[in-house]
């Protein structure tokens, strides 16, 4: 039931950045625009950070890690206020990234990946001058696993699987190995440690509006789904950071009014850009700098097994061979991203751009299985959004031309969860995967049978992912996922296509690792570490 919650959960994050998914793929280049810095970072100065109301730019219940229903799309504004446990690091180009220790100071896996000690930096203190210890974590770990954020994690505990052990030192208890636990803390609502005190004094209604935590930044005004406005914290434990005296974060209703906005000086800087002529428009222009992230979430054309015509692995199979994402890629994107087998990107782990055995396109075979089946009428879904819709007309003429009769459908969220929960849908194109497949809106979300948002009900499946997830072993994760990559080629599951990750924009004298750098989105939006965005003096 847990899984189920937070499946459906975050599925708003998933399908929110469909809609607009157009930009940043791991082919498309890095950052474009102003020069970089002459000098090191300095500090003092404010920005204001536009996020898209669709999605980042939204969070109508407030930012109380346990209460924030949008928190996977809020990862910005959390990370600003609470900082975080962990976060996922990389080098400048996007390599080398790693989930590291941040609040956190050091983790342990023992018992063979059933227990978790964590251990907290000493001397932390929220910014109402109380303990950031280990029964804060602890008490922020027991409200977050119940809640109905989109980041609640699936932790597989035990019976009081949450316990302290010492004043330092967190101690989590599964039932069964979970090597990805540390993988997922950033996206998760779990990394963000609110003020337990604070949250007493206040309520949970007052604290949504008013949070306290420990990053790099507290709040001075929250208007939900509108602007955010955040000041230095003097006590954060990073000596000399943050480096911005004021971080501002204001809704914005999309893509062209931000470019815009950037342009005229009414804003510094623009998470998620997505539109690819706007893109294109933007890196030519060369006014601002524009940094597309690596790819970690392909789509995936999502077929339901479970009713006619996909029951019959013919019917799946003939989808495959109709479908030709390369010439998709080439003919709408210009080569632009990336197209995978599997479902992983190129900035993630694990990633392998083909799999052995993949059904190739081919309309001939296509339509011959089609003329063994009677005839193939299908409906094929997505969320509306422009380059979604263009990607999906485009299926549906590779689809007709192989003998398939295609209706495609443009769904409001709302919507499509229903045709999800009814069950009956015939195909969807969606995304899927994650910077580690097991976290986020990884491979489970769309192929686990107890998710609400599969196609497939598999129970060898299941384990096979079951194990992955549970491995501590690298080398044999990567194997276990290749594997796994294969059964669901094999069984003509749903194939996959271009990979995609959204760009950033900042203008001329803001810098920081994630803004102005490339660092892999762990869910949907790169994780910025605003502690050490900075603004050159004018």
């Amino acid at each position: 039931m847990r899984r189920r919650m937070h499946a459906a959960s975050m599925l708003t994050a998933a399908l929110l950045v469909l809609a607009a998914c157009g930009g940043g793929g791991g082919g498309g280049g890095g950052a474009a625009g102003p020069a970089a810095p002459a000098g090191p970072p300095q500090r003092g100065g404010e920005i204001t950070v536009l996020e898209n109301a669709s999605f980042a730019g939204g969070w109508p219940t407030g930012l109380d890690p346990a209460t924030n229903t949008t928190g996977g799309a809020n990862i910005a504004q959390m990370s600003a206020i609470y900082g975080g446990l962990f976060r996922l690091e990389a080098a400048d180009d996007g390599s080398g990234a790693e989930v590291v220790p941040h609040q956190a100071e050091s983790y342990e896996l023992l018992d063979g990946g059933t227990t978790v000690r964590i251990t907290i930096r000493e001397g932390l203190r929220f910014t109402d001058g109380t303990p950031f210890d280990a029964e804060a974590v602890a008490f922020n770990f027991r409200r977050a696993v119940d809640s109905p954020c989109t980041c609640s994690p699936t932790w597989p505990l035990a019976e009081n699987g949450i316990t302290t052990d010492g004043p330092r030192t967190v101690v989590l208890t599964f039932t069964r190995p979970f090597a990805a636990v540390i993988n997922a803390f950033p996206a998760t609502n779990v990394n963000w440690i609110a003020s337990p005190t604070a949250l007493e004094q206040k309520g949970e209604e007052q604290f949504a509006l008013e949070p306290v935590g420990a990053g790099p930044f507290r709040v001075v005004s929250n208007q939900l789904s509108s602007e955010l406005v955040l000041e230095r914290n003097p006590e954060y434990f990073k000596e000399g950071l943050p480096y911005l005296d004021k971080l501002t974060f204001q809704s914005i209703g999309g893509d062209q009014p931000a470019y815009q906005a950037l342009l005229a000086g009414q804003a510094q800087a623009y998470e998620g850009l997505n539109t690819t002529p706007l893109l294109e428009q933007a890196q030519e222009a060369g006014r601002i700098s524009v940094t597309v992230q690596p790819a970690t979430s392909p789509y995936v054309v999502q077929l339901n097994t479970r009713n006619a015509p996909f029951d019959d692995q013919r019917a799946r199979e003939a989808i495959y061979h109709a479908t030709d994402f390369g010439a998709i890629a080439q003919g709408l994107f210009r080569g632009r991203y990336p197209v995978s087998q599997s479902f992983t990107g190129p900035g993630g782990l694990f990633h392998h751009e083909t799999v052995e055995g993949y059904p190739a396109h081919d309309p001939e075979r296509a339509r011959q299985l089609v003329g063994e089946l009677g005839g193939l009428t299908v409906t094929l879904g997505t969320l509306k959004g422009y380059v979604a819709e263009q990607v999906m007309t485009a299926l549906q003429t590779q689809w007709q031309e192989a003998g398939i009769t295609v209706q495609i459908e443009s769904y409001e969220l709302n919507t499509l969860i229903g045709e999800f929960n009814s069950g009956e849908w015939d195909s969807m194109l969606q995304t899927a995967g994650a910077w580690d497949p097991a976290a986020g809106v990884g491979v489970g979300f769309r192929f686990s049978s107890d998710s609400p948002f599969t196609g497939v009900k598999d129970p060898e499946l299941d384990r096979m992912l079951d194990t992955a997830e549970a491995t501590l072993d690298p080398a044999e994760r990567e194997q276990l996922y290749v594997d796994a990559g294969r059964y669901i080629s094999d069984h003509a599951y749903a194939p996959f296509g271009l990979a995609f990750a959204p760009a950033n924009l900042a203008t001329e004298g803001v810098y920081g690792p994630g803004l102005t750098t490339k660092i892999p989105p762990i869910v949907v939006n790169t994780g910025v570490h605003w502690d050490e965005v900075w603004r050159a003096p004018r």
